[in-house]
């Protein structure tokens, strides 16, 4: 019970801020509902732990909620995320790289007072054994009546805890640890769901369309996976700061209301290669194929270049090359890579792709580090660091918003820069190909906005920046001859409704793969091509 009344109350701090900034929250209504709120997850958190309440697993069991408490208390409070399931998959997914950036003093200290000082007084409290059913009483009355006080607290409290929980869905995911166990449990019984799930493939019958027999030379799509990048930075979408001065100069074509299919790599990557589309693919009964099988069926080579974390299981082990971790000078350093790091030695690679095999093209993914947070400061060279002062520690709210937002505009420059170099080593090969680059983001980010940092929120409860990303074409003459899509038709496209939807079907209409699996309405390309015209 001393636990539960700790984890109800220092580490749910986040929670209750959040509460105490409610408009709803006033006057003695106020108060009663706080007390009630207070009650609810106390007498919740004793219900849990009454469970685990035996000799050998109560101190393992509460020690794993006081860490997981003082974790979620740190970084809802700290960067104003909720914790669910969409946000442990990433936390599971963190590799090492990734969580050294999440490591601060004030993390360090949060952890220590939170957890591991009443860790320390727990384990040197001596629990006395008792028999077996002794224990099982002991154990189902605390339940009991943890569970009526719970229940108490909700009857006393049922209006205003119905109107915050209905007008504010966040709340549900702060409340701290139980948002963990929950979230892991659900993590824990999909693999049991996915083994019951048939595996299907899709596009077997995929094949080039007509355009291949009247085109001699073969085609190279460049897919350029960004990171972290949102829609309302870039200077091509309207932002005051000029953050894409190479691309401006270049023939491209940004679609200007494109969105994410989830607000983290891991929920965005494996939904925006699937050809369900968000809805279908939140929903789905099987386990399908995606888009790149499908590219290998119609005869193209597939190469998927890694300089984040993975290719989230749309890869094969086989079609996947970790760039992150690569030694050349001015790009590399002791930690990671930058950017410009996937375009090393691509013509070697390609070559090696397409000799002695049937492939009439290739499809290269470029996955990029881009603008990953919360060390912002480290995604740009110092050549690019123009908008300055920028926040340099991964500790964002130790700095001001303008700070961050400087930091983060440096890496949207640098995105920049490495988008023109892709599409420029494009241009300087259309002599063997025909080419063509698509960029689109997996997510967005909050840099501040209503004390939120990073991304991660529930997708019906995420702002509009964790959604909204940029979405950016470029054909080369070549290309533009081939399809029939002119980029002049396509700039009359540009504030079309676009999403991750939309992503697998045009990469097959820009390719000419026929198959069943193909959506014409999905396309963005379909308005321009050869059919159409």
């Amino acid at each position: 019970m001393l636990a539960s009344l700790w984890l109800a109350s220092i580490c749910n701090i986040a929670l209750w801020v959040a509460l105490w900034r409610l408009p709803e929250i006033t006057g003695f209504q106020g108060l009663v509902f706080l007390l009630g709120f207070f009650a609810f997850i106390a007498g919740l958190q004793t219900a849990f732990l009454s469970i685990f309440a035996w000799r050998w697993t109560l101190k393992p069991v509460i020690g794993f909620c006081l860490i997981a408490g003082a974790l979620g208390a740190y970084f809802m409070l700290t960067y104003g995320v909720v914790i669910d399931k969409g946000m442990m998959v990433n936390v599971l997914q963190t590799d090492v790289h990734e969580s050294k950036e999440l490591l601060s003093l004030r993390l360090i200290l949060a952890i220590t007072f939170m957890a591991i000082l009443p860790i320390g007084l727990m384990w040197r409290a001596e629990i006395k054994r008792a028999p077996f059913f002794s224990q099982l009483k002991s154990n189902l009355a605390t339940l009991v009546i943890a569970c009526l006080v719970a229940v108490a607290a909700v009857m006393l409290t049922f209006q205003s805890m119905a109107s915050v929980m209905r007008n504010h869905k966040q709340i549900r995911f702060m409340i701290n640890p139980l948002n963990s166990v929950y979230a892991l449990g659900l993590i824990a019984r999909e693999p049991f769901i996915q083994m019951k799930l048939p595996t299907v493939k899709i596009g077997e019958d995929a094949q080039r369309g007509a355009s291949w027999t009247a085109n001699s030379k073969p085609l190279l799509l460049i897919l350029v996976v960004g990171e972290t990048a949102r829609a309302a930075n870039f200077s091509l979408n309207g932002y005051e700061r000029n953050t894409n001065p190479e691309l401006s100069q270049e023939n491209v074509i940004s679609f200007k209301q494109a969105y994410s299919c989830g607000t983290s790599t891991a929920a965005s990557v494996p939904c925006m290669f699937s050809h369900l589309g968000r809805v279908d693919y939140g929903k789905r009964d099987a386990n399908y194929e995606n888009l790149l099988p499908v590219l290998k069926r119609a005869g193209m080579a597939v190469l998927w270049r890694d300089n984040n974390a993975g290719c989230k299981g749309v890869c094969s082990k086989d079609d996947e090359q970790n760039m992150q971790h690569l030694s050349v000078q001015g790009i590399c350093t002791a930690q990671e890579c930058l950017d410009e790091i996937l375009l090393q030695q691509l013509d070697a690679k390609v070559a090696a792709l397409l000799k002695g095999n049937k492939a009439r093209g290739a499809v290269i993914i470029l996955h990029q580090m881009g603008s990953h947070g919360p060390a912002y400061h480290l995604r740009s060279p110092k050549a690019f660091k123009i908008f300055l002062p920028e926040c340099e520690t991964n500790t964002l709210q130790s700095c001001t918003q303008e700070q961050v937002i400087n930091a983060y505009d440096n890496t949207i420059l640098y995105t920049d820069h490495f988008l023109a170099l892709t599409v420029q080593w494009l241009k300087a090969r259309s002599g063997r190909f025909d080419t063509a680059m698509l960029y689109m983001s997996d997510h967005g980010e909050s840099l501040g906005e209503n004390n939120t940092y990073l991304h991660g929120l529930p997708y019906m409860i995420a702002p509009d920046v964790q959604k909204h990303i940029p979405m950016i074409a470029w054909l080369s003459p070549q290309m533009e001859q081939r399809t029939g899509v002119s980029m002049e038709c396509l700039r009359e496209q540009q504030e079309k409704p676009l999403s991750h939807d939309n992503l697998f079907h045009s990469v097959l209409g820009v390719l000419d793969i026929q198959t069943n699996v193909y959506r014409r309405e999905r396309d963005l390309f379909a308005p321009c091509d050869k059919a159409t015209n």
